[in-house]
């Protein structure tokens, strides 16, 4: 096990960031394969509306996902920190402390998620005929916040100490588990959306067990009882970085809501091809998100060692690299875009043409753009991983203003596929201020430690 820790405090920044990322990438391409199979099932075997229903949760599901994110990925930067540093015992105190404070995140969240999925909805305005099934899926999802904030966590701890291969492997694990269990729950015991929504748990809960049977391995995580406390200045760090994280993730699907509100005004067959396109976006951002993950622990284990040109070096070569993977994601999905939404959508062919034409004008035009989004992460979370925090949840509210304003005003110019270039809007405004904040912390991170290498 101890093999698959990486030092990334020496060597080639490009080759290091690549080879890192190179394995999450993958990881994510299961995660999505999951993802896209339910979506797959649901839109083939239920129908239209069942695609509708799920797509009407996808950002209330996505808000919960984001707020384990933001907070475990904050917690994981001080442990890059601390083992980019060699001191032990401090990553010991960070990774027992930061498994309480999920544990006590996740149950708080559970109850809100419950609490909050109907009204929510209803003020979505989600259509009558889907809100049923929309709901269903959502309060089982939110059952499980403790089983993907488990996972969140030790996937985390494991990328902190340079380990992107755990993480895929476990992620290979609990596609196959979901693909099957999807075929099974849904195909076979006619449990509807239910069944997916309980197949994706399932899948999640392996996926856990698979990171923690492997971070039980590690000497160096080797907790004892001293290592699980809630220390105040600790706790009080590990909150400053996970906080904005996760309201920056909130804030974000806030928008996304509204977004969603917007296109719930425009019928189940408009709602249909939004969300088979939605899923896609995960596939779009597949390595964009690796590569965010790669920078949070280079940056975060650099700075940690006190190598602070080594960052500067490798913010070049992730957006060169990052650049160029945007440009061949987005060819390949303009090529063969409807072939692959055509896996998603069943009904009659009149359903079936207005669906896949609003559904490939929505990835089109996302695809145009993804080089945008594949700088917003590589900035972002380079940013974060300087321990910064605050200046990318600023960036998440310019995301919010700027997609909130084009997906209710630019319809009202151009039509209904005025929503189409929400997230294009919200990625370049929040890449002015990442970009701009990037210049200023990194200069001032270098400023101060001149000299120090």
């Amino acid at each position: 096990m101890a093999a698959r820790i990486q030092s990334m405090t020496g060597g080639t920044p490009g080759k290091l960031i690549f080879t890192f990322a190179l394995p999450l990438m993958l990881g994510n391409v299961f995660q999505q394969l999951y993802t896209v199979v339910d979506t797959m099932v649901v839109g083939k075997y239920l129908g239209v509306d069942a695609l509708a229903a799920l797509g009407a949760s996808d950002w209330l599901n996505w808000m919960m996902l984001g707020i384990v994110q933001g907070l475990t990925q904050g917690f994981a930067i001080l442990m890059a920190r601390a083992f980019g540093a060699g001191d032990r015992g401090r990553l010991r105190d960070v990774v027992g402390s930061s498994a309480l404070l999920s544990a006590v995140f996740s149950l708080l969240l559970v109850g809100l998620g419950q609490l909050a999925a109907r009204p929510v909805l209803l003020l979505l305005q989600t259509p009558g005929d889907i809100l049923p099934n929309t709901l269903l899926y959502l309060r089982i999802m939110f059952m499980g916040v403790p089983i993907v904030t488990a996972y969140n966590l030790l996937a985390c701890i494991l990328r902190s100490l340079g380990d992107g291969r755990t993480p895929l492997e476990a992620m290979v694990v609990a596609s196959a588990t979901n693909i099957g269990l999807d075929l099974l729950f849904v195909m076979v015991f006619q449990w509807g959306i239910a069944g997916a929504a309980a197949a994706t748990l399932i899948a999640q809960l392996v996926s856990g067990l698979f990171c923690l049977y492997h971070v039980s391995k590690l000497e160096l995580l080797r907790l004892e009882r001293s290592n699980f406390r809630l220390e105040a200045g600790e706790t009080l760090r590990l909150l400053g970085l996970g906080f904005p994280m996760a309201f920056q993730n909130c804030v974000i699907s806030i928008g996304g809501m509204i977004v969603q509100f917007v296109v719930n005004g425009s019928g189940v067959l408009f709602i249909a091809g939004f969300t088979a396109s939605n899923k896609l976006y995960g596939v779009l951002e597949i390595a964009a998100t690796s590569y965010g993950y790669a920078m949070i622990t280079y940056v975060g284990q650099n700075l940690g060692a006190r190598k602070y040109q080594r960052v500067r070096q490798g913010m070049r070569a992730a957006l060169a690299i990052a650049l160029a993977t945007s440009v061949v994601i987005a060819a390949v999905m303009l090529a063969l875009g409807r072939g692959i939404l055509s896996w998603f959508i069943s009904g009659t062919p009149q359903e079936v043409e207005q669906t896949m034409s609003i559904a490939y004008f929505y990835l089109s035009v996302m695809s145009w753009a993804l080089p945008i989004l594949y700088i917003l992460h590589v900035v972002r979370s380079a940013i974060q991983g300087m321990g910064n925090t605050a200046l990318p949840m600023v960036s998440g509210v310019v995301e919010f203003v700027m997609r909130t304003a084009t997906a209710l005003c630019l319809p009202l110019a151009v039509g209904e596929i005025g929503i189409f270039f929400a997230e294009p809007a919200a990625w370049i405004g929040a890449d002015v201020v990442l970009v701009t904040s990037y210049l200023i912390v990194a200069g001032k991170v270098l400023r101060e430690n001149a000299g120090s290498e």
